[in-house]
């Protein structure tokens, strides 16, 4: 089984003069007519983002940043399948806390069962410590933590609070979505270690974040196994931010350690060619088309890993 993990950036359906059209990849959510680039960039970047995710070519698929299932189905119907892409029969996209409406989606070409969207759950629910200026009874995630099976295997695909604009109140938001993705696994298995379950997403966690432990520390130290971390250190990137030119990897696969255990050897690989051509840390070949700010498929790249057998 390929699965796969990609913040789409923004993807959202709009109907723009009585026609349906996709906004590009860039993070302004509003749309000008009178911004003559963006109708000519728009498309483009859309079909770079289709034409990741068919190099990709993954069974299962991990989306962010989508508005909602209309989108989700428009960009299959028109950008993967039209141009030939073996279709997705199963996808998800269910409304989730981001206020602006932007959500995590699965495409699956394999059975999906147990879909659970966890948007609703709050600390009080969980049981677990909130930060004094938070209500316990507050839905804990930005967006959702949203579950599925297939297969032998339990996805859980998270998009974390962004680290701005407040440094602090984004580490304690994060802290908090860390805990809950935990509580909600051990919940789930008896002996969550022995269990088969992975976290995909964008877990939004800065490297340049120096001065107090990682918010999502309660995933990663000796809870899953990050499979990112099976790359030599200065390759584990998948973002650029163009501001202050760095490079970060917000988007995860954290693994069970049994799932860790039983594919020693699967490393996760980046889809790095969609890319601005300003992230000049990249030194492959982009794909036909993409420019030095845009047009591009997302200013993430795509994540994805091969787990033989399944």
């Amino acid at each position: 089984m390929r699965i796969a993990t990609f913040n789409v950036q923004n993807m959202r359906l709009r109907q723009v003069a009585g026609h349906p059209r996709l906004s590009g990849a860039k993070d302004h959510d509003a749309i000008n007519e009178d911004i003559r680039d963006d109708f000519v960039l728009d498309p483009i970047d859309r079909l770079l983002t289709a034409a990741v995710l068919r190099r990709a070519d993954a069974d299962v698929v991990a989306l962010q940043e989508v508005y909602d299932k209309e989108t989700l189905d428009y960009f299959h119907e028109n950008y993967l399948v039209a141009r030939g892409m073996r279709p997705y029969e199963q996808r998800i996209c269910l409304p989730g806390n981001d206020g602006r409406g932007y959500d995590v989606a699965l495409m699956s070409r394999v059975e999906l069962s147990d879909v659970i969207s966890h948007a609703g759950v709050t600390a009080g629910e969980l049981g677990i410590g909130n930060p004094p200026q938070r209500d316990e009874n507050e839905p804990i995630f930005r967006r959702d933590c949203l579950s599925a099976r297939v297969g032998p295997l339990t996805l859980y695909i998270c998009h974390f609070k962004a680290p701005y604009p407040d440094p602090d109140d984004a580490w304690s938001a994060r802290r908090l979505e860390a805990l809950a993705v935990r509580r909600l696994i051990e919940r789930q298995f008896s002996d969550p270690a022995a269990a088969m379950w992975i976290i995909l997403g964008d877990l939004n966690e800065p490297l340049y974040e120096t001065r107090r432990e990682r918010a999502i520390a309660p995933l990663t130290d000796g809870f899953a196994v990050d499979l990112v971390k099976r790359h030599p250190t200065g390759r584990q990137w998948s973002y650029h931010l163009r501001d202050n030119d760095s490079y970060s990897r917000p988007d995860a696969m954290l693994a069970s350690p049994a799932l860790a255990r039983a594919w020693p050897d699967a490393v996760p690989y980046y889809l790095r060619e969609g890319l601005s051509r300003n992230a000049r840390r990249y030194t492959g070949q982009r794909l036909p088309g993409v420019g030095e700010e845009r047009p591009h498929a997302s200013d993430h790249a795509a994540l994805v890993i091969d787990l033989a057998g399944i």
